[in-house]
């Protein structure tokens, strides 16, 4: 009878737009070692090379061996090259081939928001439920979808995007709405980003604010500042009530810096009702909305799933 292989460390690595972000889990699922550094903005090459150097020092702090998991904007087409990322640098690279000749092994690559839905079914805030809906706000807008446990990723690579289809339900001052990297107008991404909040300020005569200094502003008793707050969760909700109408899952999780916009959350049920199909306020939507269990470490622990088990097999 063989041994039962040892279980090598893994490495969870969360490719942000302003930031990458470096896990190393342990056999039980512990917490060894982490590392965030800023994004190189717009360069591929020097991405690939800040990559590296947290692998390398993740192989020094495990002492050894381990496995690689990446969760990236975007995902690969059928010849590996990216597409649909809004840190637009990857499109059009081979960033999987290029990081596996760099680092010397194989690694794991998905969709960051696929990273946040295995991670989040897997042990946090859905773990247990049949389907769960995994969303990303914050420099963009993503979405993924686990179903008992596993990843949906579907022919194209498309499961889950809800960022790049159009805010559904738009009033007149919406439509066509603002222009997205995309190529298209009034995209969901374009709404609900991070930045997209900050345009958004900016186009109803704010200031030049961030999204948490907007945040800041309207707990202080800013009314402008407030009333962004409002436009956004009220498009969250139309938004998110489309995802509902069409998989209906059991749980949505939040992920990303602009998930946790004060008091969004808590309102989503009541302003989601009107636009949920059948729904009425003595009959609430049994669907559960829940913040990332893991917070900012979820899409990285998701990584480093993915890498585990592209090590297991």
């Amino acid at each position: 009878m063989k041994p039962t292989p040892a279980v090598r460390p893994a490495l969870g690595i969360d490719l942000g737009g302003t930031k990458i972000e470096a896990l190393l889990l342990g056999a039980d699922g512990a917490e060894r070692w982490r590392e965030r550094i800023p994004t190189p903005p717009g360069d591929y090459r020097a991405t690939l090379t800040a990559i590296d150097g947290l692998v390398a020092r993740a192989r020094s702090a495990a002492g050894g061996d381990l496995s690689v998991g990446i969760g990236a904007p975007g995902t690969p087409d059928d010849s590996g090259v990216m597409k649909n990322a809004n840190s637009t640098c990857l499109n059009g690279q081979p960033l999987q081939r290029d990081l596996e000749a760099l680092l010397g092994q194989p690694i794991a690559l998905a969709n960051d928001a696929n990273c946040l839905a295995l991670s989040e079914a897997t042990d946090g805030a859905g773990a247990g439920a049949a389907v769960v809906f995994a969303v990303i706000l914050g420099t963009g807008c993503g979405g993924g979808i686990a179903v008992h446990g596993r990843v949906l990723q579907g022919p194209n690579g498309l499961a889950g995007e809800w960022g790049h289809n159009p805010l559904p339900w738009p009033g007149d001052d919406e439509s066509p709405g603002p222009a997205c990297y995309c190529g298209a107008s009034g995209c969901i991404e374009a709404w609900l980003s991070g930045p997209a909040l900050a345009a958004d300020h900016r186009r109803h005569g704010g200031g030049a604010l961030d999204a948490v200094a907007i945040a800041q502003a309207a707990s202080a008793g800013d009314p402008a500042c407030q009333a962004t707050l409002d436009r956004h969760a009220q498009r969250s909700a139309r938004a998110l009530a489309s995802v509902i109408n069409l998989l209906d899952p059991d749980v949505i999780v939040f992920g990303g810096g602009a998930s946790r916009l004060p008091g969004l959350i808590e309102r989503l049920p009541a302003l989601w009702t009107p636009w949920v199909f059948g729904a009425r306020h003595d009959m609430p939507v049994r669907t559960r909305l829940a913040l990332s269990h893991h917070g900012d470490a979820s899409g990285v622990r998701g990584a480093a799933w993915l890498g585990r088990a592209l090590g297991a097999r």
